[in-house]
């Protein structure tokens, strides 16, 4: 993913103003597949596991889904803002081995204040309810009650970011353009986080219920089935078929009204026709989504010698057949392994597949710039 700047860079990717269009969903030339792949992709495997490995069971499995999902979750638009607005400033300030630590170790920092920012909106601040994993009554729980705020703020950074092209932000300084795209992805998500959120009480916490119209849980299917689209649309096919539309307000237009629209009428059609519930249509989603990382991302290019039309296909199917893959092994995991409730079972999954797969696959392609491998971009 060509879209970072040199090492030892005192500003975002070493310019003051950033392109036009993210670099992640800008159309590839025919034939430009990378002579380095898939073995590139495979290498960035040997890192990619390991850490993805960690963020799924690091707490175990019903805690990884209590304590490390809602922080992984809030730390995704810092991710996002860090990787393709500051183009990895203030790590390229650094050589490129402390590069996507010194960034990481920022993104954990600002990760942690956000879920308490979260919780305080949730109830009220509990520090030691943020890692613990039975905070008990009294107290206010992270996991499920901040989840819908933190995917809001999450998916409205991605809806600005790659499907709105980052206009009109774009063209201010990447050091200012990207914490606004930020806050008003924030303010967006605590408008509908305190008036659409319905949010149930556990017994005993002080986490404060609220009576809105949409279930949380539902809430969260339907923006993680819009990341889906998202992923889609701007990372595996790059800006497809948008970029073919040459004035930006239609463009934008139409690629806001599909994409959202395509997540809400994906649940509608999961939901009211297959009877899926909400969380397992979430854990199916964020497996196509992790899938639709690892070849749009890891493997970039690979099949880059294609024609357009062809390579769009074949990608399509190489994602759906990983995701079913994906499903099946984290399920089988959560069902035989740890011997998780139905329920928690789907949980955990889209926590593995999202939190844990998704999150490692962008940490080391966007952050850490593929090292200690070779990078194409440098």
């Amino acid at each position: 993913m060509n879209t970072v700047g040199p090492a030892g860079s005192p500003s975002p990717a070493g310019r003051s103003r950033l392109p036009e269009r993210p670099p992640l969903s800008q159309p590839r030339s025919t034939g430009s597949r990378s002579s380095r792949q898939p073995a590139l992709g495979l290498l960035g495997l040997l890192l990619v596991v390991p850490v993805a490995v960690a963020l799924a069971i690091g707490a175990g499995g019903e805690g990884s889904i209590r304590v490390l999902a809602p922080l992984v979750t809030f730390s995704l638009p810092l991710v996002v803002m860090i990787a393709f607005w500051w183009e990895d400033w203030p790590g390229t300030r650094l050589r490129s081995s402390w590069s996507g630590w010194a960034d990481t170790v920022l993104i954990i920092a600002g990760a942690i204040v956000l879920t308490a920012a979260g919780q305080a909106l949730a109830g009220r601040l509990d520090p030691a309810a943020l890692f613990d994993l039975t905070p008990g009554p009294g107290h206010v729980p992270t996991f499920p009650a901040t989840m819908p705020l933190a995917g809001l703020a999450f998916v409205v950074t991605l809806q600005i970011t790659l499907v709105g092209e980052g206009w009109p932000l774009r063209r201010l300084d990447p050091l200012v353009a990207g914490p606004i795209a930020v806050a008003i992805a924030w303010a967006v998500a605590i408008v509908g986080y305190l008036t659409v959120v319905e949010i149930e009480s556990p017994p005993g916490s002080d986490v404060i219920a609220r009576d809105g119209p949409v279930p949380g849980a539902v809430l969260g299917a339907t923006l993680v089935l819009i990341g889906a689209w998202q992923v889609l649309f701007f990372v595996v096919w790059r800006g497809w078929p948008f970029a073919t539309v040459a004035s930006r307000a239609a463009r934008l237009t139409i690629a806001h009204v599909t994409v959202i629209g395509g997540g809400i009428v994906s649940y509608l059609v999961l939901r009211e026709l297959l009877g899926l519930t909400p969380a397992r249509i979430t854990a199916l989603s964020g497996c196509f989504i992790a899938a639709g990382l690892l070849f749009g991302m890891l493997f970039e290019d690979w099949l880059g010698n294609l024609s357009p039309a062809v390579e769009r296909a074949a990608l399509l199917l190489a994602i759906l057949a990983l995701a079913a893959l994906l499903a099946i092994t984290l399920q089988a995991i959560a069902n035989r392994a740890m011997h998780l409730t139905p329920r928690t079972a789907d949980d955990w999954v889209g926590h593995a597949a999202l939190n844990a797969l998704a999150t490692a696959t962008i940490l080391h392609v966007a952050i850490g710039r593929r090292w200690p491998f070779p990078n194409p971009a440098e």
